[in-house]
């Protein structure tokens, strides 16, 4: 009896004490992701990694390891050889998912690259008028999201476009010439994307984040045509000697969307040359506080395609520096919390018993994710509702456990006691 007293004691000791430590508003990465579509295409011709200990291991998991919670997939239409078309977007997923990643999901509305320089539309749809692109884009969108909602996915994030600087669909939906027609092949396809996840945040994708006059002329033909958008992404790729500078216009840009549109920003796309060392990382961290959701692309693309913005040492086939000082593992201040007035959590019973606990959400718009974590952070278990919910056989030792509440525009992490 003694015992038992003496561990209830200790464990709500550190219940007060971790109830204190934890009663801080500490903005923090929302998501910390990596965009891993050429991974597949790569093991296909032999590629292997290894993790920082040296061992070959899954990409996905050691990209877990490192600290990347969310996985970033391209999709192309009808791609030649049917690397990152809608199979292969699947089997990806299916894989970041096992490992706990969250996806985000890029359609670039092309059978191969849509970026600033070429917006070509699928062979297929080459002749389409404008009312036939936006059948197109709408039954696409739709086809490859129930393709993944039938494999239990369901995508943290959803992008219309790729780079759409001056549009998508060219000639048709050239932003500069046919303003009209961008706005509405957007629309096309965040509808579509909504009548399959309506909780799902989507987005519009815009290169040169640094860049805030191409950003407000560009979201402000969106706005203008009273197109319906959630957030707004962008890439990032600077050099060693002007990654400060573009860092800090990225910022302007976040904050000009944020006070004209009313839209939050992911960092959907950013690199630095693989042999930048130190500085790389530097860049990385620096890079990491423009926004709460930041993505590198392809970090694992080590001697691939002429790609030399990876993160990867092609000869130990190890994370290069860039990643390894560059991200930190998860800490308190990084899964603590986005604070949001309106919304309110309570968990009950707390102390529970390891098995039943009731999270009670109120004042939430967007589908959330609920984790349970152990003390050093390690996630147990995840949920995703959109109101609160009740968790049973959870199994739980006794202890001290951390329940975690994500959603786009919010973030908390309380203290959880189970006591048997």
């Amino acid at each position: 009896m003694k015992t038992n007293n003496l561990f209830r004691m200790i464990v709500l000791t550190a219940f007060f004490i971790s109830c204190m430590f934890f009663n801080r508003n500490v903005k923090a990465q929302s998501v910390k992701g990596a965009d891993l579509s050429w991974v597949t295409q790569m093991e296909a011709s032999g590629y292997i990694w290894k993790d920082v200990d040296g061992k070959q291991k899954d990409i996905f998991l050691i990209c877990k390891n490192l600290g990347f919670n969310s996985c970033r997939l391209r999709v192309w239409v009808n791609p030649s050889d049917g690397w990152c078309g809608k199979t292969d977007v699947i089997n990806k997923a299916k894989r970041a998912k096992a490992q706990g990643m969250s996806i985000y999901v890029a359609f670039h509305l092309s059978d191969s690259w849509a970026d600033p320089s070429k917006q070509n539309p699928p062979a297929a749809w080459k002749n389409y008028t404008v009312s036939q692109m936006q059948t197109a884009i709408s039954t696409h969108v739709k086809d490859v999201l129930n393709g993944l909602k039938s494999a239990g996915i369901t995508p943290w994030f959803i992008q219309i476009g790729n780079e759409t600087n001056d549009g998508l669909l060219w000639p048709l939906g050239k932003a500069s010439t046919n303003p009209a027609n961008y706005a509405a092949f957007i629309k096309a396809g965040y509808d579509a994307a909504k009548s399959v996840f309506p909780g799902t945040a989507v987005g519009v994708h815009v290169s040169n984040m640094y860049d805030v006059s191409l950003w407000k002329w560009n979201f402000g033909i969106l706005k203008n045509n009273g197109v319906s958008w959630d957030f707004c992404a962008g890439s990032l790729y600077p050099s060693t000697t002007d990654y400060a500078t573009k860092i800090s216009q990225a910022k302007t840009t976040v904050s000009t969307m944020k006070s004209q549109f009313g839209k939050w920003c992911i960092v959907a796309e950013f690199g630095i040359a693989a042999n930048s060392g130190t500085t790389g990382a530097d860049a990385v961290k620096q890079s990491r506080t423009i926004c709460d959701n930041w993505y590198y692309w392809e970090p694992e693309a080590y001697n691939w395609q002429g790609y030399g913005l990876h993160a990867w040492d092609w000869n130990t086939k190890q994370p290069s520096v860039i990643l390894t000082s560059g991200l930190k593992s998860a800490t308190v201040d990084e899964i603590t919390g986005i604070n949001n007035s309106e919304i309110s959590l309570n968990l009950f019973p707390n102390p529970c018993d390891g098995n039943n606990l009731t999270v009670e959400l109120e004042g939430i718009n967007d589908f959330t994710y609920i984790r349970i974590l152990s003390l050093s952070g390690s996630i147990l278990y995840t949920f995703k509702t959109n109101q609160s919910i009740k968790l049973q056989n959870l199994n739980l030792e006794s202890g001290t456990y951390f329940v975690q509440i994500e959603n786009p525009q919010f973030k908390e992490l309380r203290s959880l006691i189970v006591l048997k």
